[in-house]
């Protein structure tokens, strides 16, 4: 009876968080997303793409997507890299960002198609926002400035650089950027530019700063140590998190 009762919790518990991986192509490079649907009881007819910082779909990016699905957010985790491609250390994964960053209109051209995936998957298109960590905050922003079709953009300590010689032009969704106040991996003069593109853009943009926060301050697996250029802050993180659903709630209307 014991072992039919954990069996049957087992069950419930993953029924709540049950993911689906969704296979999709760009070209011949073969992808791998992850959606997280919430019950129809739970599910509040909005969508979110997330986009995962450079190593690609990780644990930050399953905990934060099942967050999501149980707040009702049908939530699409992208496969930016490709299923042969993903990176297996941070010297890898600085490599291929880089090269996606370099090559924005493939970034933007992954981003797109994970966007059309979480729209197939059952979203409706015109209830949709984009977050991003990291490097996939680099890419929720890019989405802003190609102006994809979401109600609105969270950066959560993304990189804020702009090809210098990159046209500006209107921005029509919402942006909100959460920022570690120490981050020294996005200099003082990369925010500054960003300040005055988004004012020549004329976009509807908040940059929130955290105290004592450094680079990927939301990934728990970041380490303690601000010396190092990346850490943990857990006041930061739920401090953004809410900052998130307070957007959300605002788009979402």
């Amino acid at each position: 009876m014991k072992n039919i009762f954990v069996f049957i919790l087992s069950f419930a518990m993953f029924a709540a968080h049950a993911q689906k991986i969704v296979s999709y192509t760009d070209g011949n490079q073969k992808l791998e997303g992850l959606i997280y649907s919430p019950k129809k009881g739970v599910a509040n007819g909005n969508a979110v793409l997330l986009l995962p910082a450079w190593m690609g779909i990780d644990n930050n990016a399953k905990e934060n997507a099942k967050e999501l699905e149980k707040l009702g957010y049908t939530t699409f985790v992208a496969d930016i890299y490709g299923v042969d491609k993903r990176p297996k250390s941070p010297n890898e994964a600085a490599t291929i960002a880089e090269y996606y960053k370099t090559n924005i209109k493939d970034y933007q051209n992954r981003i797109q198609l994970a966007l059309n995936e979480l729209i197939k998957e059952g979203a409706n298109p015109d209830k949709i926002a984009v977050i991003g960590y990291c490097f996939g905050g680099t890419g929720a922003i890019e989405a802003a400035r190609t102006n994809m079709k979401v109600k609105g953009v969270v950066s959560f300590h993304g990189g804020l650089g702009r090809d210098s010689s990159r046209t500006i032009e209107p921005i029509l969704t919402k942006v909100l950027v959460l920022h570690g106040a120490d981050d020294f991996f996005v200099p003082e003069p990369e925010i500054k530019a960003f300040q005055d593109e988004m004012r020549t853009a004329k976009a509807d943009w908040q940059m929130t700063y955290y105290a004592n926060a450094v680079h990927a301050f939301t990934h728990k697996d970041a380490g303690d140590d601000n010396s190092k250029g990346t850490a943990y802050n857990e006041k930061a993180a739920k401090r953004s998190w809410q900052a998130m659903l307070d957007f959300f709630q605002e788009i979402f209307k």
